[in-house]
């Protein structure tokens, strides 16, 4: 199961603050959204999302279909498909991809100590 490039998403309260308090720890700005109430910072090959306002905690993030560079891969494994491994191996699921669509979808679940991942791909496989 490949799960795609891996980031941390942050629920921020100030936006602006937490911006300025990364860029002092080495991280640029790689997609401005502020206006949306969120950036995406890079540091070497980590990547660091600060989501203002949208959800509650931290969030693990995986990105099925993306390189590091946030480059579309020609060939991933969908969420669709992590999907049905996931519930043939038994995990409990919170959020669950529609597996008739196609497209952009999501999937969520909590690991064993309360930490939530979210496996996202912005693009179906290509046929």
């Amino acid at each position: 199961m490949d799960l795609g490039t891996f980031s941390v998403s942050l629920s921020v309260k100030d936006l602006a603050t937490s911006r300025d308090f990364y860029e002092k720890l080495g991280f640029t700005v790689f997609h401005d959204a502020s206006e949306q109430d969120y950036l995406i910072l890079r540091n070497g090959e980590c990547t660091l999302g600060l989501f203002q306002g949208m959800f509650e905690g931290n969030i693990l993030t995986f990105n099925p279909g993306w390189d590091h560079d946030a480059q579309e891969l020609d060939d991933f494994e969908d969420v669709r498909e992590i999907q049905d491994g996931l519930r043939a191996a038994g995990v409990e699921l919170l959020n669950e991809a529609d597996p008739n669509s196609s497209g952009p979808e999501n999937i969520m679940l909590t690991d064993p100590d309360g930490n939530d991942l979210m496996l996202h791909n912005r693009y179906a496989p290509y046929e």
